[in-house]
């Protein structure tokens, strides 16, 4: 919130945000975009809940993306829809 930031682009090992651990659960569902609120009410292990709670605060999007894959960081940039976006509500 300092820096002025847009967006947050968080990058993980998986492509996005799921109702459970992919790598455990292959049948897991990934969700395209998400609010805040329903991080926090299902307990989704994505970030710490102080830093979700003030994501949804201020209204500062979030993206989660693998980073391991390459150029997906360049994609996020550049606005491609890829991996999970959440936000104070969906669109």
């Amino acid at each position: 919130m300092e820096i002025g930031a847009q967006v947050i682009m968080k990058g993980t090992k998986v492509d996005g945000i799921y109702d459970a651990d992919p790598i455990k659960n292959p049948s897991a569902k990934k969700y395209t975009e998400i609010p805040f609120l329903s991080i926090l009410n299902q307990n989704l292990k994505v970030m710490d809940s102080t830093a979700i709670s003030l994501c949804m605060d201020n209204q500062l999007p979030l993206i989660v993306f693998n980073l391991k894959e390459r150029g997906n960081f360049k994609r996020v940039a550049l606005g491609e829809p890829i991996g999970t976006l959440v936000t104070t509500s969906p669109r």
